[in-house]
């Protein structure tokens, strides 16, 4: 199918969620039309510039007048790529070309138990997900933020536990993630007892948790999501080519 053509959408709100999330909400006549229920879905920015870059956001929240995108902050001024300078000196009134929406990963109907773990880009998501859980769904979420003061209220189930991994060098520590993520399992009652795991991060975490939800815990396709959002030192073209090139090699090895 054709993709449809993107739209030129307007800079409602901004706001500091927290010190490390920006948020954008953008809307304007350029949203009629959109496809409805996109919650956790992607769009895809096309950040102006001398030459024109496109970079993929999770909307945490559609409405009729409103998508909302969060921006996780990884670094400010000149460590900030384009997407978040945009996002950062972005004023009501801009205008942004945005593509889409892609299609949301949203956890399997039923009860859990459910594993969600990912880091501060995958937390649009994740909330995305465990606000659409059932009441009696059970189970735990591991989310890696850079400060205590980046936790975020989430309207989860009673039956999910939330902890919160502080680790201030996002995706300069992989194995952060990967040892809460495994502490996480272990006080659950081990892999046989996941009825499903959904995981989301920077690529070198991604692979460590692959490794072990995967190899070490028996999760099939069917139990188990997990993708990386971003890779440490690369811009998202070249993050693309890295996990074109793990997957390769991941199909040759399993």
């Amino acid at each position: 199918m054709k993709r449809p053509e993107p739209r030129r959408l307007t800079v409602l709100e901004t706001t500091r969620v927290t010190p490390n999330m920006h948020r954008v909400l953008l809307g304007g006549p350029g949203l009629t039309g959109f496809p409805p229920e996109q919650d956790g879905g992607y769009v895809k920015l096309r950040i102006p510039g001398e030459k024109t870059c496109v970079r993929t956001y999770t909307i945490r929240r559609q409405t009729e007048e409103a998508l909302t995108l969060d921006f996780a902050l990884h670094g400010e001024g000149a460590a900030a790529g384009p997407a978040t300078s945009w996002a950062l000196t972005a004023a009501p009134g801009d205008e942004l070309e945005v593509g889409g929406p892609g299609p949301a990963k949203p956890l399997p109907p039923g009860r859990g138990p459910f594993l969600l773990c990912g880091d501060m880009t995958a937390l649009p998501a994740i909330s995305v997900n465990l606000e659409a859980l059932s009441e009696d769904a059970v189970g735990r979420a591991v989310i890696e933020v850079q400060s205590e003061d980046d936790r975020q209220d989430i309207a989860a189930p009673s039956g999910m536990a939330i902890e919160w991994l502080i680790n201030p060098s996002p995706g300069a520590r992989p194995e952060v993630l990967d040892a809460a993520v495994r502490g996480a399992v272990r006080a659950a009652g081990g892999g046989d007892g996941t009825a499903y795991a959904w995981a989301a991060c920077e690529f070198d975490a991604m692979r460590r948790l692959r490794q072990y939800l995967r190899a070490e815990c028996g999760l099939g396709p069917d139990r188990l999501y997990i993708s990386s959002y971003w890779k440490r030192g690369l811009i998202e073209d070249e993050h693309k080519v890295a996990k074109r090139t793990d997957a390769e090699t991941d199909v040759v090895s399993a």
